[in-house]
């Protein structure tokens, strides 16, 4: 029963967020504000405890999810052999830059 009422949290707040997404034209998507309103929810106990078990549940499926993505690159191999090669080069720069910076602003924050 957590588990659905977990999941309920979830998917209320993410329709939270869009509703003031799209009401009040904000220039973020309704997930990213559902993802912020879950933030401040979280500080309550109850919704830690319903959260938690749809939470793990997610996570020890969550190879599922990587399916469609799959299926999307295999229906696209055309598309990938005529820019496989640029689409690994911008991959690993932009992997590599990421983690330069992310090494770079603890380096900041340690001093």
């Amino acid at each position: 029963m957590q588990m659905l009422q977990g999941l309920a949290i979830l998917l209320t707040l993410q329709s939270l967020g869009e509703a003031l997404s799209r009401l009040l034209h904000l220039p973020y998507p309704g997930p990213v504000i559902g993802m912020v309103l879950l933030l401040i929810a979280l500080r309550w106990p109850a919704v830690q405890l319903r959260v938690r078990s749809v939470a793990d549940f997610l996570l020890a499926h969550l190879s599922l999810l990587f399916v469609p993505v799959g299926v999307g690159v295999i229906t696209q191999l055309d598309v990938l052999a005529q820019y496989g090669l640029r689409l690994a080069v911008v991959l690993v720069l932009s992997t590599w830059i990421g983690m330069a910076v992310s090494a770079l602003v603890l380096r900041w924050l340690m001093k």
